[in-house]
Formats: C-alpha cells, structure tokens, sequence
C-alpha cells in the first residue's frame, strides 16, 4: 500500500463515470483562484493539462455561468496592471486583443483603467533620462523610441519629451 492514500484502490472502483467535466471544472476553478484568466487562456491551459476540449469548454460555460469566469473583470484586472507598470494603451489593447476579447470589452477596460497616457509616458521619461540626457538629440530620440515601444502613441511620447525638455529649459 506505500504511495497511495488510504481509502484509494487500484481498479478506480467508486469513480463515477462522469469524471471528466468534473476533473475539468475543478482544474479550471484551481486557476481561477490563484488569478484572473481569459476564457481562451484558460482553455489553453486546461487543454495543456490534458483536459478533452469539450470537457473544457462545459466547464469553462459553467464557470462564466456562475459568475468565477469573467471576461470583462479579466481585461480591466489586465489594463489596471500594465498601465501601472508603465505600459501604454497601444500595448495593453493588443495584449488584450491576444486573448481573443471583443473590442466593445478592451475599450471599456483602457476607459475603466482611468489613466491619463500623457502623464504616465512623462512618469516615464522623468524617471529614466536626466535633463542632460535629453540635451543629447540621440538621446531624445532614444526616449521617444522607448515610449514607443512601450505602447504609447507618437503625439504622446513626442509630447512627453518636449515637456522635460521645455522644463529643463525653465
């Protein structure tokens, strides 16, 4: 009997044989928990589990059903927390967008999110180059290339720059 818990035999007898939606609810509930997920993230990590696709799907159905699996609390969670690392809104709505959510839903979650994009891009600047360091145009050029790459729009990192650069020139 060493390695199995006590009550617990070898045939399986006692399982019902409707164990697999069950397995897949319980499974996909466990991710829940920990956070949230997309419907098409948790479809992919229960498949990855070896979980049958319509077993995931029933139990995905009765998650969102019962109000565990939400899309919309999904993308405004994911908005909230990319804009507060600094992530802009091209970024977020195309992260968004990955996981497969309806537009009507990542408009809503980048309006819920309630960030003013211009004051997070010149957060970033401020924080990561000195007025020196935008005194250099290879530098300034550096600094709206990164705003960029972060996800925020050319007026915005352009605008983010010039305002440390009319500051240092005050």
């Amino acid at each position: 009997m060493k390695g199995r818990k006590f009550g617990a035999s070898k045939s399986g007898a006692g399982k019902s044989s409707d164990a697999g939606p069950p397995d897949a609810y319980q499974k996909a509930l466990e991710l829940l928990v920990r956070r949230e997920h997309s419907r098409r993230e948790l479809g992919r990590k229960l498949t990855a589990r070896g979980i049958d696709g319509d077993a995931a799907d029933a139990a995905m159905d009765k998650l969102a059903a019962q109000g565990f699996q939400d899309e919309q609390r999904f993308a405004e969670m994911l908005a909230r927390s990319r804009a507060a690392g600094g992530h802009g809104p091209i970024r977020i709505r195309a992260e968004l967008a990955m996981h497969g959510l309806a537009r009507e839903v990542i408009d809503a979650a980048l309006d819920s999110c309630g960030t003013d994009w211009a004051e997070s891009a010149r957060t970033l600047v401020n924080r990561r180059y000195s007025t020196a360091d935008l005194a250099d145009p290879v530098k300034r050029r550096k600094a709206v290339e990164f705003l960029l790459r972060r996800g925020f729009e050319q007026s915005v990192a352009y605008a983010a720059v010039r305002h440390r650069d009319e500051d240092s020139a005050d």
